[in-house]
């Protein structure tokens, strides 16, 4: 119950356009239907005109002194948004279902659940990253985040050749996988 009281918060400032209040909903929800967009034909413009398009719904509804949240803030908003974005396919004739069979292409908790674990992993993974330190941090980094070749990694870190790169790389990787699936358990 908490986190509703502390939503309705988020949302009587979005009533009075409390900049603080508008870009905490934004932080906490924007990777949230851009994943949605994302995972359904969509690309980063349209998450954000469809999350632009949420944000003006929610704010009608907050205006509204009959509206009331009776679920937490991001399933309202990832709701508002699906529907959005269902009815612009729809409109694009990308799909040809009825209205009633959206619930079979997108079920909202399913997904909202899904996306909630990726992000906690991703969390995890992060403070994992935080704390594996140098080297390790930057040739990880160097190669699944920048795609390098072992060979430029091999020079980049001054390692004799491509293969202890390789070698140093693994290791690292071993480190990285303890220090995540100890925060995992918890």
């Amino acid at each position: 119950m908490n986190n509703l009281g502390f939503d309705k918060d988020l949302l009587e400032g979005l009533k009075l356009q409390d900049k603080i209040c508008i870009e905490k909903i934004y932080r906490q929800n924007f990777q949230m239907v851009q994943s949605l967009i994302l995972n359904n034909r969509g690309s980063s413009d349209d998450a954000a005109d469809i999350f632009q398009e949420t944000m003006i719904v929610l704010y009608e509804k907050s205006i509204n002194p009959n509206f009331e949240l009776s679920c937490q803030l991001k399933t309202y908003i990832y709701s508002v948004a699906r529907r959005l974005w269902l009815k612009k396919l729809q409109q694009q004739q990308r799909i040809g279902l009825q209205t009633d069979d959206f619930e079979q292409v997108i079920p909202v908790e399913d997904d909202l659940e899904y996306h909630q674990k990726q992000q906690d992993s991703f969390s995890i993974m992060e403070k994992a990253m935080a704390k594996i330190g140098e080297p390790c941090k930057s040739l990880l980094e160097a190669f699944y985040i920048n795609k390098k070749q072992m060979q430029e990694i091999a020079q980049e870190f001054k390692y004799t050749n491509a293969d202890n790169a390789k070698t140093q790389k693994y290791k690292c990787l071993v480190r990285l996988k303890k220090l995540f699936f100890a925060e995992y358990k918890y």
